[in-house]
């Protein structure tokens, strides 16, 4: 027997469920997030928020967009990752990073209408359920998931109401897991994976203490402390993480995963963070202390018949990057709009086996990407000299030798400092974060060729509306007030957009034939000289790889679905087959 009945069920609450069910929601699709425990993030695990999450929630409201703003530090706040001995200690180095060298910056602000910003999961959450909530979800807290069944017409969902201790019976069209790295709703979908869990091992200390005297003067989200044979034990790399700037502080320090997991308690917390910040008299007031382990697995194809992975879910990894919350709040920005189509009648089934087609790939490339970034710190514990088992005493000799006037510390020195900028692969990767091009049936290039990346693609964007990816931001002004757009603000809202010129005006004819076909909302934007936008700095005109008349389709997720160099000799025609191809009708 069936006690509830929605069109789309959502197993966990975090950025990637949340994220799933405002957007479902804004796009007027019925859905219910459920989440076994009573409340929200109860720590503040993810943090790093890039610009094109950033994106996600703007294209959630400007509304969403602000609020995230108004409790985050802002990106100047993220600073320059230090390496030191302890906070209160010497300095090894420093390097420039999270956009805020002025290179950067300056591809940052080209590539984006958002700002990268640093917002603790204890805000993000509750943001995206809120903006969920509001907009209609139903949620349900304290409900765990038991098991599933699926069958041709939907999804049987089992749960257990963890206050009478009764079971739920839901039935739903689909089944979304957003129920993290241990998801029940991936194992029970019996879905592929590669890689390994619990490769490392860490405890996460988080507590609250005045530390102004110690950073205020170096603005920085992470402080690298180095000590190798530290008394407090661990692998020799701790991190003191910035939660709130100066007084609220995530300590993150690593113990060998071959032996047992230690017991954090307010001593042990309390010893790690004086060792770490070198202050034995400081006096903290411990908030949480755990384990947990770090992993290097990912799904392989996230998705069967009805039912979906995401977030965590799909790709489990250290949070190197940045890229966790990041990358799960994009899964659902890239499931909700196919979801509502097919809902909505305006798409075949056929379009959602285009999720895992997309995101499968970026779940192994960030979790590729996160576990290499552990791997390339061992460099700089080399060029100090301070490999496995050295001593406080060794390591203190190692970096007086730093300050000889001697060839050979010079070439340490050097060999330092090229150490530490070499890890703006993890701490200064634009590229990682803004670069997916899919391929998939959802998407229409015809044959034309994928452009080479012309710089590291790791570390630098390349905007380009090649189909597949996503649209280049540039600024487009009203002819009403003058006010400034970006592309990314005509396009998204759940709808299909076309962007022309003038001479293309015959793509806004066809897609009023087509819009009333398959009842879509499809929007189409003429740019040029007189129209509603004009592109009075010609940025649009330099990015668009296509003449006046041609046309960019751009996806409801702001990726490109097709475009035509010049105007066809049957419009018409050709967003028929396009439309035909991507939603499968």
């Amino acid at each position: 027997m069936t006690d509830i009945s929605t069109d789309v069920l959502i197993i966990g609450t975090g950025p990637a469920g949340s994220a799933t069910a405002a957007l479902l929601s804004s796009y007027g699709i019925e859905n219910m997030a459920i989440n076994r425990y009573r409340w929200l993030a109860n720590s503040p695990r993810a943090h790093i928020t890039n610009q094109r999450t950033m994106e996600v929630l703007r294209d959630l409201g400007r509304d969403v967009e602000d609020e995230a703003y108004m409790h985050a530090s802002h990106q100047d706040l993220m600073g320059e990752n230090i390496f030191c001995t302890s906070l209160a200690g010497e300095e090894i180095g420093r390097m420039k990073s999270w956009g805020n060298h002025p290179l950067s910056k300056a591809e940052h602000q080209l590539s984006s209408p958002t700002l990268m910003n640093d917002l603790p999961q204890t805000f993000m959450e509750p943001l995206l359920f809120k903006t969920a909530c509001s907009r209609g979800t139903q949620a349900r807290m304290s409900t765990q998931y038991v098991s599933h069944e699926q069958d041709a017409d939907g999804v049987t969902t089992t749960c257990l109401d963890r206050l009478t201790g009764m079971e739920v019976t839901i039935r739903s069209k689909y089944l979304v897991g957003a129920d993290g790295s241990n998801s029940l709703v991936a194992e029970h979908a019996d879905l592929p994976f590669e890689g390994k869990m619990g490769v490392g091992g860490s405890m996460n200390i988080l507590f609250r203490a005045d530390l102004s005297q110690y950073v205020a003067h170096r603005p920085s989200v992470l402080y690298w402390v180095m000590q190798p044979g530290a008394d407090v034990g661990g692998i020799g790399m701790g991190l003191v993480r910035m939660v709130r700037p100066w007084n609220e502080w995530l300590i993150v320090w690593g113990y060998d995963i071959n032996q047992p997991a230690p017991e954090v308690d307010a001593e042990l917390a309390t010893s790690v963070a004086r060792q770490l910040i070198g202050d034995p008299d400081l006096d903290i007031e411990l908030l949480s202390a755990n384990t947990w382990t770090v992993n290097n697995m990912y799904a392989t194809h996230m998705q069967k018949d009805r039912v979906f992975i995401m977030g965590d879910a799909a790709h489990r990894h250290p949070p190197s990057n940045g890229l966790g919350s990041n990358t799960s709040i994009q899964d659902g920005f890239n499931l909700a709009w196919k979801l509502a189509a097919v809902l909505k009648g305006q798409a075949n089934e056929s379009l959602l086996k285009s999720y895992s087609e997309e995101r499968a790939p970026v779940a192994k490339q960030i979790v590729t990407r996160a576990n290499q970034s552990i791997g390339e710190t061992g460099p700089i514990f080399e060029a100090l000299g301070m490999g496995a088992g050295v001593d406080p005493e060794v390591m203190a000799e190692n970096l007086s030798a730093l300050c000889h006037g001697t060839p050979e510390a010079e070439t340490q020195r050097k060999a330092i400092q090229d150490t530490i900028a070499f890890k703006k692969y993890e701490f200064d990767a634009h590229g990682v974060e803004m670069n997916q091009r899919y391929k998939s049936s959802a998407i229409e290039a015809d044959g034309q060729p994928e452009p080479a990346f012309e710089k590291d693609a790791e570390l630098h964007y390349q905007p380009t509306t090649w189909p597949g990816a996503r649209l280049p931001h540039c600024c487009v002004f009203d002819k009403v007030n003058g006010a400034k757009h970006s592309t990314l603000d005509l396009c998204g809202k759940g709808k299909f957009t076309i962007l022309t010129g003038i001479g293309g005006e015959a793509w806004k004819s066809a897609a009023e034939v087509i819009a009333a076909d398959l009842g879509l909302d499809l929007a189409v934007h003429i740019i040029g000289p007189r129209q509603a936008y004009i592109d009075h700095t010609g940025d649009w005109a330099r990015a668009n790889e296509i003449s006046d008349s041609g046309c960019v389709l751009v996806r409801p997720d702001h990726h490109i679905a097709w475009r035509a160099a010049t105007l066809s000799t049957d419009p018409t025609a050709d967003l028929q087959r396009v439309f035909k191809q991507i939603l499968g009708k």
